[in-house]
């Protein structure tokens, strides 16, 4: 037998051992039983404790019973925050008489500034429905936390600061659960129609 034989016998040898060993393999993960499927997705909502424009306290217990739209922001924010608050104020007004049969809430992000008395010079800008959420600094974090929401103090400089925020509004069912993100890019008759679908 030559060297160049022995060579290609060796060489057959360890691919058929190779093919049997991933066979093997292959056969017994197949053979083995499948996980559970864990759900990943996050809950939304939550407990929280804060008080609203009036100096009235508000927890996730008050809100229940209705359908609510959730905003984080703040009311030195320059353009996001006041151009959703007129888009959920419209909102309420194409829903007529039944806009008593939702809520919105506005959580800030920044409750150094936004006491009750300036959410309350603030929100007097728009839809009567609208609550202001502020609290001390760890009741407010403990509200963003729970909605899975995000927050950041960022400073100018000038010296004074703003915040970074989830623009995000949350569509919240009458039991405080998340339904899902709720668009504001379509007509408030269209944005009215839905909500009313979780009345």
């Amino acid at each position: 037998m030559t060297a160049r034989t022995s060579r290609l016998i060796l060489l057959i040898a360890v691919f058929c051992t190779a093919t049997v060993l991933c066979l093997s393999v292959v056969l017994l993960v197949a053979q083995r039983p499948a996980l559970p499927v864990q759900q990943s997705s996050a809950a939304v909502g939550g407990p929280f404790k804060l008080v609203d424009q009036d100096g009235r306290t508000v927890t996730e217990q008050d809100v229940k019973g209705k359908p609510s739209l959730v905003f984080f922001g703040f009311t030195h924010c320059p353009d996001v925050c006041p151009t959703t608050l007129f888009d959920i104020s419209e909102i309420f007004r194409a829903l007529g008489p039944d806009a008593d049969r939702a809520s919105a809430l506005f959580f800030t992000v920044d409750p150094e500034r936004d006491t009750p008395e300036a959410m309350k010079a603030y929100l007097s800008s728009f839809d009567p429905h609208l609550r202001g959420l502020t609290g001390d600094q760890a009741a407010v974090d403990g509200a963003i936390r729970a909605y899975r929401a995000y927050a950041k103090k960022v400073p100018n400089p000038d010296g004074s600061y703003t915040m970074d925020h989830t623009a995000l509004v949350y569509l919240m069912d009458k039991n405080g659960g998340f339904v899902s993100p709720f668009s504001l890019k379509r007509r408030p008759e269209e944005s009215a129609a839905d909500l009313r679908k979780y009345f």
